[in-house]
């Protein structure tokens, strides 16, 4: 059986799930070794969320796994110098891997392992980077200057979506290099029709309510504030607007609202974080789903996904890598210019005057994430590390 070394920074509730699965499915051996080390288990505070953390889905469960120390001064997956292991290519060459899988290049220890390893065992790297940010030219060329030969050492990029693809081949990587492994969340866990029991009732929505959902964090680059203005000139007056989730922005939210006519200010509803274990629930029972992210940085949209599964057509802006792949105009979604108060205004009208194509949509959007898997990214990982060699 081939032995596949895993790279990455922390557990992640995107990640744990896929690596559970590659060990059920005994095709492949992995092990995942942790780069910040388990100081990270005692820091759970999340700066995005502005509050400490601590997910109710097993993260380190039905896979081998290890933490590796970390010496850094400033441990963190925010910068350069944050990832710092002086064992971690020593641990890995005693666990004896064939090929080794890496997330993330811009870590100290993360391109010492590629660097090392480079031309002695096969290496996968894994990214979601775009080129949807507007960036000068010379910024541009300096960062393939710099990029070009690190991805040189890397044999297979599993690129996410196309938006990522274009990102690497700008970058200099020959696509015969490139593999496409979806980004996915646990579809089942989303789909499940279970979450639906008395919903309405816990969340004070009757049934000829539209709720159109923003959860996530209440941060600048996912431009809550954009929903909140649009959402004050839709003329439904059944129209609710959920905000589930917390951040930087939270108290200007709320403070804005406070402005507001009654009658508005009562259709629009503020939940703290929820986590993965609820997230179904309120999916499952909301109409529509909006990200209208400015970036930058906003590489895919992993809610979107999420909202997809649980069977709710999405809303989203052009900044968001997603919007490439996943979300098909008038299909499973509505895309609208990033920033575009009356794009984002048009689509949200669009839903609330045509619910039974809003429906469909939610419906169709269900249908095709189902193929944007942890299955399929489990299939790809193991086809190309079966035929592994340099």
């Amino acid at each position: 059986m081939k032995r596949l070394a895993i790279i990455t920074t922390h557990p992640i509730q995107y990640n744990a799930p896929l690596y559970k699965l590659l060990t059920e499915r005994g095709i492949i051996k992995i092990k995942v070794f942790y780069t910040w080390g388990d100081q990270v288990l005692q820091n759970k505070y999340d700066p995005g969320f502005k509050k400490t953390i601590e997910w109710d889905i097993p993260l380190l469960e039905g896979y081998d796994y290890q933490f590796v120390e970390n010496i850094s001064t400033c441990p963190g997956s925010n910068h350069y110098n944050g990832i710092i292991n002086p064992t971690l290519i020593e641990e890995i060459k005693n666990w004896g891997p064939d090929s080794l899988l890496v997330y993330g290049w811009k870590f100290n220890s993360h391109l010492k392992c590629i660097n090392y390893f480079h031309k002695k065992i096969p290496i996968y790297f894994r990214g979601d980077s775009t080129l949807l940010d507007k960036k000068n030219k010379v910024y541009l060329f300096i960062k393939k200057i710099i990029l070009k030969p690190i991805y040189k050492k890397i044999d297979t990029f599993f690129y996410v979506g196309k938006a990522n693809k274009e990102y690497f081949l700008k970058n200099g990587v020959q696509k015969n290099k490139l593999v496409f492994a979806p980004h996915a969340v646990d579809n089942k866990r989303f789909g499940d029709d279970e979450a639906k029991k008395n919903s309405k009732n816990e969340l004070k929505i009757t049934a000829d309510d539209f709720v159109f959902l923003f959860a996530g964090k209440f941060e600048n680059k996912k431009n809550p504030m954009l929903l909140l203005k649009t959402f004050i000139e839709l003329p439904y007056k059944k129209a609710i607007l959920l905000f589930v989730g917390n951040g930087e922005l939270e108290l200007k939210l709320k403070s804005f609202c406070l402005n507001l006519d009654k009658s508005i200010r009562d259709r629009i509803y503020f939940m703290d974080f929820q986590n993965q274990s609820k997230m179904p629930y309120i999916y499952q029972n909301v109409n529509a789903f909006v990200l209208p992210s400015q970036g930058p940085e906003e590489t895919w949209g992993l809610s979107v996904n999420e909202a997809m599964a649980s069977g709710i057509p999405v809303i989203v802006s052009d900044k968001c890598g997603c919007s490439y792949d996943i979300v098909k105009n008038y299909e499973t979604g509505l895309i609208f210019k990033s920033n575009n108060e009356q794009g984002l205004l048009d689509s949200m009208n669009y839903m609330l005057s045509n619910m039974e194509l809003t429906k469909e949509m939610g419906n169709n959007a269900k249908k095709l994430i189902s193929h944007w898997s942890f299955e399929n990214i489990c299939k790809t990982i193991e086809e190309t590390v079966s035929l592994c060699r340099i």
